[in-house]
């Protein structure tokens, strides 16, 4: 490339080398050029927007030094311009956040002009500019990097800014798939609990996500939950979930799972008799509004509906549990069985408390479902006369097998 070029890695990179992380991609910006200049190096031109070419080697990204100019609401109404005028400086206060608003030049130099650097040591988000205003995306992208940052807290002026864009109506430009796309990523980060705090905190969350915002505030049966508080315990819930490696579905299921609580009537706190139904009814909006895709969107209403059958096994009898598996269609789909058991687990030791006493739920579900998987259905149905009586009759084989299998009298719970 002609070396009247200037190249040089910006942004992530940046930032997690400062930070001594591992750095998973890198973004790299070109000041000088015009897209001209980038085909007759041989770069491919990537960029529906704005300029971004694949360098004919690595095939990692370069960008044009750009700026951009704001010209309708949400995150898309915006313009941008290249040109080989176009300063590193101008491409970098366009960013969001301080911390990924710095550069290196190909020696290694730092080219730090809104004071990343010094952020990055006070573990502080602190906008680059009022621009950040101007693209709702930036509550989002900076609630997540509270999730895989935990330690840093938001600076107040930038708090100041999140509120405002939530007040004057901007967070209500944020199409469906951009919502999901940035809190299913925060949800994997270690301490998905500070990405809800930052969103609730500046106003976000009531907004994007009104039936969980209504969780805080709403007290527990304290003998279960010593917090007391439904939300403070939901976000101990995915926290404890991170903290077992649970994949995405099980981490937007244990998000979910107590939605139904916010319906419960003052006069009954803090019990939330028959919560599950209408939580079912609002796991189902949460997904449908989100485009959230089939699978977390399944075990969420699963988890949503039967998370409280899973913590009553030890309670009940073999005919409950049977009903239990058939109604989870746990012969079909044990995996999504499994699902639920991990978030049912995620509830209860996220109680405060409960993080290391013993959970025998899931173990008993398994011993019931070995059982009733070892009944022959084909070989029932065969030999009954009157096919009206095969879903019956199996259900009673099947409640036999269980009560065989774990030891139990007709009248007695399992142990």
């Amino acid at each position: 490339m002609d070396k009247s070029f200037k190249i040089y890695i910006v942004g992530g990179a940046v930032r997690d080398r400062l930070l001594g992380l591992p750095i998973q991609d890198r973004d790299w910006v070109v000041v000088g050029a015009s897209p001209d200049d980038m085909l007759a190096a041989g770069f491919r031109p990537v960029g529906k927007d704005f300029p971004v070419f694949l360098h004919p080697q690595t095939q990692e990204e370069y960008a044009l030094a750009r700026t951009e100019r704001k010209t309708a609401p949400g995150y898309k109404g915006f313009v941008f311009h290249t040109d080989p005028e176009v300063r590193l400086e101008d491409d970098l206060i366009r960013r969001d956040l301080t911390i990924n608003a710095m550069a290196e030049d190909d020696a290694g130099a730092l080219i730090d002009p809104f004071g990343g650097q010094r952020d990055l040591e006070q573990r502080v988000f602190r906008h680059v500019s009022p621009a950040f205003m101007e693209d709702p995306v930036r509550i989002l992208r900076l609630a997540r990097f509270a999730a895989r940052f935990p330690d840093f807290s938001v600076a107040p002026e930038t708090l100041a800014l999140m509120r405002e864009m939530v007040a004057n109506g901007e967070i209500d430009h944020l199409v469906p798939e951009r919502v999901w796309q940035e809190i299913s990523r925060g949800l994997m980060y270690a301490r998905p609990s500070r990405m809800i705090e930052v969103l609730r905190e500046c106003g976000a969350l009531a907004r994007l996500m009104p039936e969980l915002d209504c969780l805080f505030g709403i007290p527990q049966p304290a003998q279960h939950h010593p917090e007391v508080d439904t939300g403070a315990h939901v976000l101990r819930v995915i926290d404890y979930a991170a903290a077992q490696n649970e994949p995405l579905p099980v981490r937007w299921a244990a998000l979910l799972h107590d939605l139904g609580k916010g319906d419960s009537p003052p006069e009954q706190w803090p019990h939330h008799y028959g919560h599950e139904q209408s939580g079912v009814v609002r796991v189902e909006a949460v997904c449908t509004r989100l485009k959230v895709p089939v699978d977390c969107r399944d075990l969420a209403v699963l988890t949503c509906r039967e998370h409280g059958s899973v913590h009553k096994a030890s309670e009940m009898r073999a005919s409950t549990l049977t009903s239990f598996l058939e109604r989870t269609d746990a012969l079909r789909r044990p995996a999504r069985l499994e699902g639920l058991l991990a978030a049912a687990s995620c509830d209860f030791h996220g109680r405060q408390g409960f993080e290391d006493q013993a959970f025998a739920a899931p173990a008993l579900i398994r011993r019931a479902l070995a059982a009733f998987t070892g009944v022959d259905a084909g070989e029932l149905a065969r030999n009954l006369e009157d096919k009206s009586q095969i879903p019956a009759r199996l259900h009673e084989a099947r409640s036999q097998a269980i009560r065989q299998a774990l030891g139990l009298d007709a009248d007695t719970h399992p142990v």
